[in-house]
């Protein structure tokens, strides 16, 4: 059993690292009420007015939260027409193959796995009919009922992640296997939902002065399986109807403070984890009750452009923005996290949401994106919908035809590379509030929304570049306490940006009218180069004493890079500005060369003239436990240059000029 406990989570816990965004000072702000809501929750008004109704004509009928007989009919047929990919669904049945762990399962992440296998079993079985998927989607059915705690004991017992899983995982599979079950397995399965709905239903309800993290995965995940549940039990269970009408309120919000541009604040492996979640809900709502959420939802549209951009040359590794994986460690193809994001070597990115949003926009740019990372063997943990999802009849515009350049102005994320092939040289800037301007008005807009944004990290002016199949210089991964000197942006006086080092929370108590402050003031942009400016100031607190602090960064391709930075502060101050290798920076006749090899990446540092220079190793607080992620243990993650003025000064003008080039002697 033991080693069966360890495949599942080596092969299949690619979600582990993302049970740690709650730590305590979440939690104590989830228990906290707001003094600006008065009367009335505002989501009890919702729950009233917006449609969560099962349409008629589905009442009474099994299966219908995301498919009907009919639509399963029809699907049958489609493996035939598609059956490269049937053949990817059957190939990994985890149910067949892997025991699911016997209670109480708080090994982190197992359970979410079991909710998964269940749907992938049941799903499978009613398009074959064989019997073996059947028994395998029970078994593990009758594993998740033996679970007395859905999720950790110790940590938000049944109302969190793996809450959502298995209502989602056992909530459609009683739709879909109703026929097929007796009475009294259809009783056993039911009551185990009514009380695990129940008690998350409870949790989360409006309750006066009570505040959402809405745009927050651990919101939004437990919500969508609550609605998948509800649909499954509408006609069976009144109180049903209350769980969909909750639900569909708490997802007006969610929806609303989605992402305007696409870019995800909380980085790759936060999309990777949390979007089938916004999906599945909206694709369930929109079955059961007709109302087209997708519509309204523009930032969806956009998707695409993240995952294109966001992912490195050669599709291994992504721009590591905010809480994603170890850093180097990961890209060393060590670790943990290595192979929990890899399902038998093959990167797992879920990336057949974009068949998805392709289909349901008619985005030729999505199905093409989503063409490329399938043709470089990405995979899914749900394979199955990329069977579900896929319309061959979407036109496709292939990823070598799309822009290789791209601004995402609400949240201030610039990405640039030399073209869509493996050995490109790509680079992103990043100089935006954590989570977009637009949330500006949205918190002014909706008093019962609490920003939750330790995913996201004091990180404004930082930048990341490739080149060559290789990481040059960049950041340094998942923190647990996110900190300004683990990106490539500066420190004033030994402190970073926002409020950092005192949580995994940096942004915890700042107002957002002043991160919103922090932006690019303008930017250029062609197949030749990059040219922007940003407003860096207001990253940090008024204590730091910063006054005004402008970073201009230029790119001239074919390799060279020029970062000015121009800084005021209110009384005479040490400046740092740090540059963050994977593995080497050594110093050669007053030049720095980053990586070594070829290509490498040097630095000259053309101002201050009088600077000190140190390269030393950089060391985080790697995450902990859920609950406690800002308690994990230190961890070495590369290395960094640290460029320091002589002495403290209230103006300081940095100059550095990067080259990215094969051998020392073409710099000069």
């Amino acid at each position: 059993m033991k080693n069966k406990l360890k495949a599942i989570v080596l092969i299949f816990a690619a979600f582990v690292i993302s049970g740690l965004s709650q730590d305590r000072q979440e939690l104590e702000a989830e228990r906290d009420g707001s003094s600006k809501l008065k009367g009335e929750h505002p989501l009890i008004g919702l729950a009233r007015s917006k449609p969560s109704s099962l349409r008629s004509e589905l009442t009474g009928v099994h299966p219908r939260v995301f498919v009907t007989q009919a639509e399963i009919d029809d699907l049958k047929k489609k493996t035939q027409s598609q059956s490269e990919l049937w053949q990817a669904v059957v190939s990994r049945v985890r149910a067949l193959s892997l025991e699911p762990p016997k209670p109480p399962a708080e090994e982190r992440r197992v359970q979410n796995e079991v909710g998964i296998g269940i749907a992938e079993a049941a799903f499978v079985y009613k398009i074959t009919g064989d019997k073996k998927y059947l028994e395998a989607a029970k078994k593990y059915m009758d594993a998740a009922v033996s679970y007395d705690v859905w999720g950790y004991s110790y940590n938000k017992p049944n109302v969190d992640l793996a809450a959502g899983h298995l209502l989602y995982g056992m909530g459609w599979a009683y739709d879909l296997l109703y026929q097929d079950l007796t009475d009294a397995e259809r009783a056993k399965y039911r009551n185990k939902l009514v009380k695990q709905a129940r008690l998350l239903h409870d949790f989360f309800k409006p309750k006066s002065g009570k505040t959402y993290a809405y745009s927050q995965n651990h919101t939004f995940i437990p919500i969508s399986g609550l609605a998948v549940t509800a649909y499954a039990l509408y006609d069976e269970l009144p109180e049903a109807r209350e769980w969909a009408a909750i639900s569909r309120a708490i997802f007006d919000r969610v929806l609303a403070t989605y992402s305007e541009d696409g870019y995800y604040y909380e980085g790759m492996e936060y999309w990777i984890f949390s979007t089938p979640w916004l999906v599945h809900y909206m694709d369930a709502h929109l079955h059961a009750t007709g109302e087209n959420l997708y519509e309204s939802t523009p930032g969806m549209r956009f998707a695409h452009k993240f995952v294109a951009h966001i992912t490195l040359p050669g599709a291994e590794f992504n721009f590591d923005f905010g809480d994603i994986y170890a850093g180097p460690v990961t890209r060393s193809r060590k670790g943990d996290d290595y192979f929990r994001e890899r399902i038998n070597g093959r990167f797992r990115t879920n990336y057949n949401i974009l068949f998805n949003l392709a289909n349901r926009y008619g985005n030729a740019e999505a199905q093409g994106v989503a063409d490329w990372l399938k043709s470089k063997g990405q995979v899914n943990a749900e394979e199955f919908w990329t069977f579900i999802w896929y319309n061959p009849r979407i036109k496709t515009i292939p990823i070598s035809e799309q822009p290789a350049f791209h601004y995402f102005k609400d949240h201030e994320v610039v990405f640039w590379r030399s073209s869509w092939k493996d050995d490109a040289t790509a680079f992103a800037f990043k100089a935006g509030p954590p989570e977009g301007h637009a949330a500006t008005s949205k918190i002014s807009l909706f008093p019962d929304w609490r920003l939750s944004s330790g995913h996201a990290h004091p990180d404004a002016g930082s930048f990341i570049i490739w080149s060559g199949g290789k990481y040059l210089t960049g950041d340094s991964g998942y923190a647990g306490v996110p900190m300004t000197e683990h990106h490539n942006t500066v420190v004033v006086a030994g402190k970073g940006q926002a409020r950092e080092g005192q949580g995994h929370d940096a942004f915890a108590g700042v107002p957002y009218e002043t991160l919103n402050k922090i932006g690019i003031r303008e930017v250029k942009m062609n197949n030749s180069g990059v040219s922007l400016i940003a407003d860096l100031a207001a990253a940090y607190e008024s204590n730091v004493g910063v006054v005004s602090f402008a970073r201009r960064f230029d790119f001239k391709a074919p390799g060279e890079f020029m970062i000015e930075d121009s800084i005021k502060t209110d009384r005479p101050r040490l400046i740092t500005s740090y540059l963050h290798s994977d593995n080497s920076i050594v110093e050669k006749g007053g030049q720095f060369e980053f990586e070594g090899g070829k290509p490498g990446l040097f630095a000259e540092i053309l101002e201050p003239k009088l600077l000190e220079s140190v390269i030393e190793p950089n060391f985080l607080t790697a995450p902990g436990r859920p609950g406690s992620v800002d308690k994990g243990e230190r961890e070495q993650r590369g290395v960094r240059l640290a460029i320091s003025s002589k002495q403290a000064e209230t103006e300081a003008t940095f100059r550095i000029r990067l080259r990215i080039s094969p051998s020392r002697a073409s710099l000069k």
